[in-house]
């Protein structure tokens, strides 16, 4: 079979997967291959979600039958003509104006049934999550074609009909984007201090629930950041640190590749806080490590690691050989001290 064909049982077989939620992570990627292989690969998808919308609120099966959506879709659109149809009598209509009054009455009855079946199923649709667990990290495209990495303990949530009317998606936790552009449905990025809204780019988003910072680097493209008090608009190699305790955002200018190491199994710090250091290594290395003094919390560090070649301990070593710590390690848990 041609993989990027159209009409065949088993791309059928994807979306109804998709719309019902019961795609494996295998058939996910197959389906997200496929819709990036054509534009008219992703206007067959389209169409084939219009059907579903039109018809699903009328139906409860979920195997679905292509031909009996597009009955049940007709079916729908009949009745709400009649409907019109009926009303419509109460009014006098010259002969001559009887076939044009019945066609615009159709047709607006039908947009409506359309629109109102449409509404109603969109609201109903399943959220799909996806999670990189701790010591490892994911990396996806979603329906739109935009590539996503996942790093450790991070997840990402959006709607089935995700890439459609709107491409919109929740984070916790650190994901790097490049992002397909397109002007008519911008991509936005939710997490509880941060939004991000972009048309087309490359960038980096970390906010994992227990940082004290959340952090936006941008490679390419422009984004705009929301916070609670105001948008800022970020350009390439300009990272943004967002004090999630006062609310302060900052502005300044960095390496923004550097940002996206990660995805090569690289560990990049620059000037990062000592607590969301180890927040990391805890992910990646799914370890425990505990800071014993508090006045380590506002400490930074530099650093660079990779994380195939170089074990914990050596990671350790290179920070304390900073003089700012020492530490102690027993197995998977480490305490971090000042020196003495």
């Amino acid at each position: 079979m041609n993989e990027h064909s159209l009409h065949t049982d088993t791309i059928n077989d994807w979306i109804i997967g998709y719309l019902t939620n019961s795609l494996t992570p295998e058939e996910m990627q197959s389906l997200q291959k496929w819709l990036n292989a054509t534009e008219e690969n992703r206007k067959y998808f389209s169409d084939m979600q219009e059907v579903w919308m039109a018809a699903s609120d009328e139906t409860n099966d979920m195997d679905f039958d292509k031909e009996k959506a597009y009955r049940l879709f007709l079916k729908q659109t009949e009745v709400a003509a009649q409907q019109c149809t009926k009303q419509r009598k109460v009014f006098r209509i010259r002969p001559w104006m009887y076939a044009a009054a019945m066609v615009i009455v159709v047709f607006l009855c039908v947009t409506i049934a359309f629109q109102t079946g449409k509404s109603v199923i969109q609201n109903q649709l399943t959220q799909i999550t996806i999670e990189a667990p701790y010591g490892s990290k994911t990396k996806l495209y979603l329906p739109d074609g935009t590539l996503v990495w996942l790093n450790a303990g991070s997840k990402m949530n959006y709607a089935q009909n995700f890439g459609i009317n709107e491409r919109t998606l929740s984070l916790t936790g650190e994901a790097y984007f490049e992002v397909i552009k397109n002007k008519k449905v911008p991509f936005k990025v939710h997490t509880n201090e941060l939004d991000v809204k972009v048309l087309g780019t490359k960038f980096n988003f970390r906010n994992y629930e227990d940082d004290l910072e959340a952090k936006v680097c941008l490679l390419e493209g422009k984004v705009a950041l929301n916070t609670k008090q105001k948008e800022t608009i970020l350009h390439p190699d300009q990272q943004a640190l967002l004090d999630k305790k006062t609310g302060k955002l900052l502005i300044s200018k960095t390496k923004a590749a550097y940002s996206a190491e990660w995805t090569n199994d690289r560990l990049y710090f620059d000037e990062a806080l000592l607590p969301d250091i180890v927040k990391e290594l805890e992910r990646s290395y799914n370890i425990k490590i505990t800071i014993a003094d508090d006045a380590l919390n506002s400490v930074r560090f530099y650093g660079n690691f990779r994380r195939r070649e170089q074990n914990i301990q050596e990671i350790m070593e290179i920070l304390s050989s900073t003089e700012k710590m020492t530490y102690t390690i027993n197995g998977k848990n480490i305490v971090i001290t000042l020196p003495k």
